[in-house]
């Protein structure tokens, strides 16, 4: 009976194939980085009209003092300083 409701339905396939309808760990609000990882706020980026991408902007130990109690214009200033800056894609099938 799989292949016959995989045939009917193919979205239920990539829900379990991705399982991107989870939030891991379970009743985490991602929209509040800060309370899961230190020196980290959401943004999101403008890359092309009509197309914004949320990322998290994590400063690295080394400037943790600096940025503690920091807004989110520092944040957004800091991308653009002469540190290097690490992205990295978690793909389709996560949350950030």
């Amino acid at each position: 009976s799989v292949p016959f409701l995989v045939r009917l339905f193919p979205s239920l396939l990539t829900k379990f194939v991705y399982l991107n309808f989870l939030a891991f760990p379970f009743f985490t609000d991602f929209r509040r980085p800060e309370l899961l990882v230190n020196n980290t706020v959401n943004l999101h980026l403008t890359t092309e009209p009509g197309v914004t991408v949320g990322i998290w902007h994590t400063v690295p130990g080394s400037r943790g003092a600096e940025a503690r109690g920091q807004d989110q214009r520092w944040y957004e200033e800091a991308l653009a300083d002469a540190h290097p800056v690490i992205i990295y894609l978690h793909g389709n099938g996560g949350t950030r």
